[in-house]
């Protein structure tokens, strides 16, 4: 799956051309390389997001292409959230 859509999907951000602007701007890393919004992501796959000051790392547990609101945070399990001075 797209990281754009992946992002969209968890509900992480809000709109896929905000994805696609956020990791084309190089804050986003998979696996600690640079992320582009036409990357693959899979099950396992290590996500760094840096929103503004704060650093968030996530780890992917699943993928469906169809996820309720309240089922959002099941695909993904926050491993580090930090402030970035």
């Amino acid at each position: 799956m797209r990281l754009d859509k992946f992002l969209k999907i968890s509900r992480l951000i809000k709109r896929r051309t905000l994805a696609k602007e956020v990791a084309d701007q190089g804050r986003i890393t998979i696996n600690g390389n640079q992320a582009k919004a036409s990357s693959n992501v899979a099950v396992g796959d290590e996500l760094t997001i840096q929103f503004g000051q704060k650093l968030l790392t996530i780890q992917i547990e699943s993928l469906r292409e169809i996820v309720k609101k309240d089922e959002a945070a099941s695909l993904y399990t926050v491993k580090k959230e930090e402030a970035v001075n």
